[in-house]
């Protein structure tokens, strides 16, 4: 049986929270709150690397490429929610979904990468302090870098021509975004190898990178336990703790969505999954690495107070 690709010359139209008319512009609020407050963090840090003599070091050299990935990221989706929000547009064209999730999975598979490299930066500086230097060279730091921004683009890739290659029937996307699963969902045809190659693909973008980074802390967790002075042992901790954090949010909330059969995908509580990883982990990510943080805050304090004598 051929089926008619409906979608590709139509388009959709994003349902987004128009089931909840009540809570849109409540949504709309706090989301133009949120969105606000990611770009102010995510730039603030990105220009205190900057300018910052103490802050060029490996570890904000990943952090300010960190910011600059959340930016994209929110940019990517939020200014589209807000509009879909507001009642003016629910409309997206085929070209620009496409667009849409193939920009969307290779910020996401970037981060996945992006994470790892960060917490090889804390393993060689918590179990190879003497050799830290030599390890983390600026050629090594902008070649995982690269990776980083690479894998996440041929991954974003695969995926996207795998769910694209598939007719879709109807034209109504119970989403806010052109969200992976939800696309699946409207296959017009069994998926059941398609899903296999994107679980695949999911498995190296998103299980193997969290092996990686629970193989280092397991390597940290045992060289920060024969340190035998307790201020010491904090201080190793206090190096990690936020990177620890970052890690459980983005992670935990990128499995729940994209490791999950499809059938078992709900598209109500994956909207509501969707604002915290697309909004609320942007937002808090500046705030975890700059609350924990002295050389931020003092930078910080610095061109502020460059600033003030200035004025």
């Amino acid at each position: 049986m051929e089926y008619l690709n409906t979608s590709s010359e139509e388009g959709f139209i994003l349902v987004g929270f128009s089931d909840w008319p009540h809570l849109e512009p409540i949504l709309f609020a706090f989301i133009s709150i949120f969105y606000s407050l990611t770009l102010f963090g995510n730039t603030v840090i990105i220009i205190l690397s900057q300018l910052d003599l103490r802050l060029h070091t490996p570890m904000y050299y990943f952090l300010c490429h960190l910011s600059f990935l959340d930016l994209c990221y929110t940019a990517s989706t939020v200014p589209q929610l807000l509009v879909n929000l507001s009642g003016l547009d629910r409309t997206i064209s085929f070209g620009r979904c496409v667009a849409q999730l193939c920009i969307v999975l290779s910020l996401g598979g970037t981060e996945c990468v992006l994470l790892v490299t960060m917490a090889i930066d804390r393993y060689a500086a918590v179990c190879r302090p003497l050799h830290y230097t030599t390890i983390m060279h600026p050629v090594l730091c902008r070649a995982l870098v690269v990776f980083s921004w690479v894998g996440g683009l041929v991954n974003s890739l695969i995926q996207t021509s795998l769910v694209m290659a598939m007719p879709l029937c109807g034209h109504q996307l119970n989403h806010f975004f052109c969200e992976l699963p939800v696309l699946l969902k409207m296959a017009c045809e069994d998926t059941g190898v398609t899903e296999v190659n994107l679980f695949v693909a999911r498995v190296i973008i998103l299980v193997c990178p969290l092996l990686l980074i629970l193989g280092s802390y397991a390597h940290i967790a045992r060289a920060v336990l024969n340190i035998r002075s307790m201020a010491g042992r904090r201080k190793a901790f206090g190096t990690c703790a936020s990177h620890l954090i970052v890690v459980a949010m983005f992670y935990g909330s990128a499995i729940s969505t994209y490791l999950q059969p499809v059938h078992r995908y709900s598209e109500k509580e994956g909207k509501f999954l969707a604002l915290f990883y697309t909004i609320i982990t942007p937002m808090l990510n500046p705030l975890i690495y700059t609350l924990r943080n002295k050389d931020v805050k003092g930078a910080l304090w610095k061109v502020l107070g460059r600033s003030t004598d200035s004025a």
